[in-house]
């Protein structure tokens, strides 16, 4: 099965931390042998991100009838609110931003990133233009990195791209198209449990567990998620598979760092464990940079 094949095709319309686009083969190896082949399935990916596995998945399954998001960014389920609600609004505001933006020197550049940052920070500002500001701050922040202070207010530094594509209008539309038949939630994952049952399949792929001292990157919302969060979606995990729902999880594997450490394939011993290579795309230090392995657990049998 060929990913993204065709340029029309929509792909996330921002970078994430830990984004999926590589690993979709191995999520596919995860599914059922018969997935393609089943009926009125329901889709539902609590901890949305940057959506790779969402808009790879629901072009490739067409016999996805519907689907589900959540994640408790409030900014980004906005955009993606937006995205599918008032697109066009959207393109002609960062369409505006980027022809203020690209004609700028370096400095005039990062005055205006911050500039807009700060007007980002003030929650102040209508659905279209936070979305767009949300775009526009992904698009040119150090590495595409989302992260918030204990505030909740985005506090990434300017990158230095020399060229970043703000406005994509075709992928914007094609994103706009495929979320019209995805509804959109924001809060916390536990509040996707009432679409469990045996025609749902559910993809993880939460805040990782930091595997090292300087390895998280998990703030992308203020509240965090440690420990006790992982074992309370371990705990979902459990009550979807009581409802004979699928599911498909994502995570760091500690084992990278400490080959003792076991964490998760203590807590999820029940439920079949993967171990395969991704790539470290986030650290400051090249040296740091390169394949690494994570974790796909799964209740799928005959994957």
């Amino acid at each position: 099965m060929k990913l993204f094949e065709d340029k029309t095709q929509a792909r996330p319309f921002i970078k994430w931390v830990g984004g999926k686009t590589q690993l979709l083969d191995e999520v596919r190896k995860s599914l059922p042998r018969d997935f393609a082949s089943r009926q009125h399935v329901t889709y539902v990916e609590p901890f949305v991100g940057g959506g790779a596995v969402m808009f790879w998945i629901l072009q490739a399954y067409p016999n996805i009838e519907s689907a589900v998001i959540n994640d408790i960014n409030q900014e980004l389920i906005c955009t993606y609110r937006v995205i599918k609600e008032n697109v066009e609004e959207l393109i002609a505001e960062l369409a505006h931003i980027q022809d203020e933006y690209i004609p700028l020197e370096a400095e005039g550049r990062k005055a205006y990133f911050m500039n807009k940052r700060t007007r980002f920070n003030t929650k102040q500002t209508s659905p279209v233009e936070t979305a767009a500001l949300f775009i526009f701050l992904n698009r040119t922040c150090f590495n595409g990195l989302y992260r918030v202070n204990s505030k909740g207010e985005f506090n990434v530094p300017h990158g230095k791209y020399t060229n970043p594509r703000i406005c994509d209008i075709d992928n914007l539309r094609a994103c706009s198209n495929i979320l019209q038949r995805v509804e959109i939630l924001c809060g916390d994952f536990a509040q996707t449990g009432r679409y469990a049952g045996p025609d749902t399949l559910y993809y993880f792929d939460p805040p990782y567990k930091p595997i090292t001292e300087t390895s998280s990157f998990t703030s992308y919302a203020k509240e965090g998620f440690d420990d006790s969060e992982q074992l309370r979606l371990r705990d979902f995990c459990d009550q979807i598979s009581d409802e004979k729902a699928l599911f498909v999880a994502s995570n760091s594997d500690p084992r990278d760092v400490n080959p003792t450490e076991n964490f998760f394939d203590s807590i999820y011993q029940h439920f079949f464990i993967k171990r395969v290579s991704a790539a470290r795309m986030i650290n400051s230090d090249a040296s740091g940079r390169g394949a690494i392995s994570e974790l796909l657990i799964s209740n799928v049998v005959n994957a």
